[in-house]
């Protein structure tokens, strides 16, 4: 705020001295053309650390903003098992890893750079209105000036709505592509075995076509408010500028001017035409910041969608749209879909049960994200000690049991009773290869530090390898 009024008062100085040094050029003083040349010379590098501060400063706003909402998102999606719910049990959101990192980026940059576009040209605006005003001779010249900002500011703000929903569509068009795109990297070995590269080039083609004909859409539409824009907010405030400052010098019958001289007026007009300008210039920043208010309308709807799925989600409310299975569907008599759900079963209907050395399912239902469901009453007991093979084709719920177990899906029904999570160990289907070093991928999900306050060390984590045949050398 500081450089931005220092900033401000820079540039009124610089048109005052530069009129002087114009009018001692015109005038042919060498004397006066020299003393405003040097004081403009001894100010250059102060002018300039300004600037510099100022795009410093909105920089720095930027950054703070994104690291502030971006830990304070991460925070929230690391919190108990709410990543996994995100893609799993959700459907509301297609592509976190997007929201958490590029729109969040878009976000932050834009609401700095509306802090700018807002804040800079109203405290131009107030500082040149006041200079003009005691120039001209009142303030109806700035008054003009602001009641042509508030006309074309209306008018400019109700083209521009629909720029909001264009910029959400367009960040879930990018999602979508970066999706398809990620997949390929993913499952590159599976897709090279299929020979599926082709197939995978039509859902890429089919992915950034329909990101390509929004994209050109919201490009012409951006032409067509372009023209408008500049016309309303560049050239007509130019020229209500011209008209006002025009006022006072071509009306003969002002004292104020009466006596002055050819060089007096000239000096007069220059001062109070660039005050003018750089107030136009202001108001014109002004109304096109409205272009932005849109832009960044888009992005908060974004990220306000995920805080919002985020914290129904850490309180399991669950949105899904569903797709049911045909193959699981029952029809009644009449052959219309029976409900699968039965009644009393709902996400945390069911209970859980801390017991030390037990597993075990008291009625409780296997039910899908999808709400399918795999088994309608479950009953069964695992003592410690106890070796359990659990069989059966795919798609019976076998993983889904663990997934209940594991506390990823609700309890839809029954009682659950189980151990402290800190007493079982669950091994994932597919291996997960974390970051940094094989001991980091032995000790996961701990870190070297927790390792050490536990009393462990490397020799530990060897001899550890040695017992399963994973010697390391």
């Amino acid at each position: 705020a500081v450089m931005m009024v220092t900033r401000t008062l820079c540039d009124v100085w610089q048109i005052r001295n530069g009129t002087s040094i114009e009018t001692a050029i015109i005038s042919r003083d060498t004397r006066a053309f020299n003393k405003y040349l040097s004081r403009f010379a001894l100010v250059m590098v102060p002018i300039a650390l300004v600037n510099n501060l100022l795009k410093l400063g909105l920089n720095e706003l930027a950054l703070c903003f994104r690291a502030r909402l971006t830990r304070h998102l991460y925070a929230k999606y690391l919190e108990g098992f709410t990543f996994y719910k995100v893609t799993n049990l959700d459907n509301r959101i297609a592509n976190p890893d997007q929201l958490l990192t590029q729109d969040v980026d878009k976000f932050a940059t834009s609401l700095a750079e509306l802090y700018s576009n807002l804040s800079k040209p109203m405290l131009d605006i107030s500082i040149y209105a006041r200079k003009l005003a005691d120039n001209v001779g009142g303030l109806w010249a700035p008054g003009g000036m602001l009641a042509y900002l508030a006309a074309s500011g209306i008018f400019l703000t109700w083209m521009r709505r629909p720029l909001g929903k264009f910029t959400v569509r367009e960040q879930k068009l990018e999602g979508a592509f970066r999706h398809v795109a990620a997949r390929i990297i993913t499952n590159s070995e599976e897709i090279a075995f299929y020979r599926g590269n082709e197939r995978e080039a039509d859902w890429v083609e089919a992915a950034f076509g329909g990101l390509e004909s929004h994209v050109r859409r919201v490009m012409h539409f951006r032409f067509a408010v372009g023209m408008i824009d500049t016309v309303v907010a560049k050239y007509m405030a130019t020229i209500v500028g011209y008209y006002i400052v025009s006022r006072p010098l071509l009306n003969l019958s002002d004292k104020k001017h009466a006596g002055a001289t050819h060089k007096d007026l000239q000096e007069e007009y220059y001062r109070s035409g660039r005050m003018m300008l750089q107030m136009a210039q202001a108001v014109g920043r002004l109304v096109l910041a409205g272009r932005e208010l849109t832009r960044l309308a888009g992005f908060t709807a974004r990220v306000d969608d995920l805080q919002t799925v985020l914290y129904d989600l850490q309180n399991d409310r669950y949105k899904r749209a569903l797709v049911r299975s045909s193959s699981r569907m029952k029809v009644d008599a009449d052959g219309s879909p029976e409900e699968p759900l039965s009644p009393g079963m709902a996400p945390g209907a069911g209970r859980k049960v801390e017991a030390d050395g037990l597993i075990r399912f008291t009625g409780v239902p296997i039910v899908t994200p999808n709400h399918e469901v795999l088994v309608r009453s479950l009953n069964m007991e695992v003592r410690r000690g106890t070796n359990v093979l659990i069989c059966g084709p795919n798609g019976c719920g076998k993983s889904s049991l663990f997934r209940i177990l594991g506390d990823l899906w609700p309890v839809f029904g029954g009682v659950v009773e189980k151990p402290s999570p800190r007493k079982v160990f669950y091994i994932p289907q597919k291996p997960y290869l974390s970051l940094g070093t094989l001991r980091d991928q032995v000790i996961y999900p701990h870190s070297q530090a927790q390792l050490l306050s536990g009393g462990g060390t490397d020799a530990d984590l060897a001899a550890l390898l040695s017992l399963v045949g994973l010697e390391y050398a």
